[in-house]
C-alpha cells in the first residue's frame, strides 16, 4: 500500500485547542506519531466535531486493518465529508489505502471517483489498490488511463506497475514501461535501485531471463531485493544450477558502497533457493538449505518454504517422506501443499497417498473439482475401475468452467467457457 507523508505546510490543517494534533512533533523532519491512534481519536469524538482535525482523520485512517469492522471505516469516511475535509488529497489516498487493505477495492474505487482533483498521488494509490487485491489486469488498465487523462506517473507508479507485469506476465507492457523510463532521464535508472529491481523481477517473471540478468550485470550497487529477483527468476524457469550459483555468489558478496555491510539472504530469497534445489533434484542440497535459513540465518519458516520441501521430495519420488514431513509441519496445511502429494501420487502411482491428499483436499476446497482428473488418473493406472468412475460421477455434478488469459495488443483479457462478451 501506498504511504504519504505530508509537509505540514502542503497540509490542510484545523487544530483543535487539545486533542491528537498536540501529539504530533516535528523535530529534525521527522513525525513522531503516538502509539494509539484509535482510543486518541475516540476521546476526541467525546469531545465534540470541533476537536477532530484533518491530523486526527489521517492517523485514524492509516490505523484501520481487515479486522477493523465495515460499520468503523464507513464512520470515518462519513467524517472526512460532514467535516469538509473532502477536498484533502491526502486523506483521499489514505481512504483509498484503507478500503484496499481491507480488500473492499469497489469502495477504494469510489473514493478515487468522487475525488476532485485526482494526483499522480491519488492515481498510484488506486494502481496500488488493485495490485495489492491481485487485480493486477486492472492496476495496468488504471496505468493506461492515468497516461490519457495527461497525468504523467512517477518512480512509486512506474515500480507498482511494473510489480503488475511481472504478475500478469505482460511482457509488452513491461517493455514499453522501460522504454518509458528512458525517454525520462528524470526517472534516474541508473541510480533508483527500486527502479532497477522492479524491472529486473518483470523481466525475470515474464521469462526474459537475459534481459533481467543485463539489468542485474550492469547494476552499480544490489541489495538484497536485487539478489532475490534475480535467484527467483532464474528458479522459476528452469536454470536452478545458475541460480544456487548465485547464491553462492550473494553470500560471498559485500552490499552497497553506503554500508559496506554483508547481503543477507530474506524469506524470499530461500524460497528460490529451495525451487532451485526441487527443481534440479537436490534433495541433500535441499535439506541443507533448509537447516542452514533456521540456523545461520535465524530465520523461522513460513508456508512456501515448506511448499518447496514438500515439492522437492515430491519431484524426488520420495513420497513418503514428503507425507512424513507435512505431518511434521507446525502450520497449516493448504491447498497447494496437498494438491503437490497428489499430483505426485499419480506420477508415482501411489494410490493411497493420493487418495488421502484428495479427502484433505475436499475438506479445505470441496467445491473444486479439478483435483478429481488427477485422482482419477491415479485409480485408472492402479486398475481401480469402480473408484474411477465414481469420481468422474462427481466430476460431472461439480464442474467448473475454465478460464483463460490472453494479451492482445496493450489490453489483456480473460475467457471463461462460453464466455460471450468478447468478440
Amino acid at each position: 500500500m501506498l504511504t504519504v507523508v505530508p509537509h505540514i505546510s502542503r497540509f490542510h490543517f484545523r487544530a483543535g485547542k487539545r486533542g491528537l494534533s498536540s501529539d504530533y512533533l516535528q523535530r529534525k523532519g521527522k513525525w513522531l506519531p503516538t502509539k494509539k491512534p484509535l482510543e486518541q481519536f475516540r476521546r476526541l469524538q467525546r469531545r465534540g466535531p470541533s476537536s477532530i482535525d484533518s491530523y486526527a482523520l489521517l492517523r485514524v485512517l492509516r490505523a484501520q486493518t481487515k479486522a477493523s469492522s465495515r460499520v468503523a471505516r464507513t464512520q470515518l469516511h462519513t467524517f472526512v465529508i460532514t467535516l469538509g475535509f473532502e477536498p484533502v488529497v491526502h486523506l483521499q489516498t489514505a481512504l483509498i489505502g484503507m478500503y484496499s487493505e481491507m480488500g473492499s477495492i469497489k469502495d477504494a474505487h469510489r473514493v478515487f471517483d468522487e475525488t476532485s482533483c485526482r494526483t499522480v498521488v491519488c492515481w498510484t494509490a488506486l494502481i496500488s489498490a488493485y495490485v495489492n487485491n491481485s487485480r493486477p489486469g486492472k492496476a495496468l488498465e488504471l496505468f493506461r488511463q492515468m497516461q490519457l487523462e495527461n497525468v504523467e506517473p512517477d518512480r512509486i507508479t512506474i515500480t507498482i506497475a511494473l510489480s503488475a507485469c511481472a504478475d500478469l506476465g505482460a511482457l509488452d507492457a513491461g517493455e514499453w514501461i522501460h522504454m518509458y523510463i528512458y525517454r525520462h532521464p528524470s526517472m534516474g535508472l541508473g541510480e533508483d535501485l527500486i527502479l532497477r529491481n522492479a524491472l529486473i523481477n518483470m523481466y525475470a517473471k515474464c521469462g526474459r531471463i537475459q534481459a533481467a540478468r543485463h539489468l542485474f550485470d550492469s547494476a552499480k550497487q544490489r541489495d538484497v531485493t536485487t539478489w532475490t529477483s534475480m535467484i527467483v527468476g532464474l528458479a522459476l524457469h528452469g536454470r536452478a544450477n545458475e541460480a544456487l550459483m548465485l547464491f553462492a555468489e550473494m553470500k560471498e558478496s559485500i552490499s552497497s558502497e553506503s554500508n559496506g555491510c554483508r547481503v543477507s539472504p530474506n524469506h524470499v530469497t530461500f524460497v528460490g533457493v529451495l525451487m532451485a534445489c526441487s527443481h534440479a533434484g537436490l534433495v541433500s542440497e535441499g535439506r541443507f538449505h533448509w537447516e542452514n535459513m533456521q540456523r545461520d540465518y535465524n530465520l523461522r519458516p513460513r508456508l512456501a518454504h515448506y511448499g518447496c520441501m514438500v515439492d522437492l521430495f515430491c519431484r524426488a519420488g520420495l513420497l513418503e517422506d514428503a507425507y512424513a514431513f507435512i505431518k511434521g509441519m507446525p502450520v497449516q496445511r493448504n491447498a497447494v501443499i496437498w494438491r503437490t502429494l497428489l499430483a505426485a501420487s499419480c506420477l508415482h502411482g501411489n494410490v493411497s497417498l493420493g487418495a488421502l491428499a484428495r479427502r484433505r483436499l475436499l475438506e479445505l476446497e470441496p467445491d473444486y473439482a479439478g483435483d478429481d482428473v488427477t485422482l482419477s488418473n491415479v485409480y485408472a493406472a492402479a486398475g481401480l475401475w469402480d473408484e474411477k468412475q465414481d469420481v468422474r460421477k462427481r466430476m460431472k455434478r461439480q464442474r467448473d468452467p475454465g478460464c483463460s488469459l490472453i494479451e492482445v495488443g496493450s489490453r489483456t483479457h480473460e475467457f471463461v467457457a462460453a464466455d460471450r462478451r468478447h468478440p
